[in-house]
């Protein structure tokens, strides 16, 4: 007998971007810059000069909108 599987989309798509996010922060270190510091500077002010564009860092968060990242963040934080 077949089983139906469930995708939860949202949790998918918080994935999604918490691996994105961890790939740009790799490439950010590697380039040696302080990973925290240019997030910061990019999810406050929106300009993706902060991120560095070594390894399509810069695209991969374009690609995200701010907000989807924040709320991200915070689920995470909180366990969600």
């Amino acid at each position: 007998m077949d089983k139906t599987s469930i995708f939860n989309v949202a949790a998918l798509r918080q994935e999604m971007i918490l691996i994105t996010i961890n790939e740009v922060i790799e490439s950010l270190e590697k380039k040696g810059y302080k990973a925290e510091n240019q997030l910061v500077g990019y999810l406050l002010t929106g300009d993706p000069l902060y991120i560095s564009n070594f390894e399509g860092a810069r695209d991969k968060m374009k690609e995200l909108k701010r907000e989807e990242i924040l709320l991200a963040l915070i689920n995470s934080y909180e366990g969600k």
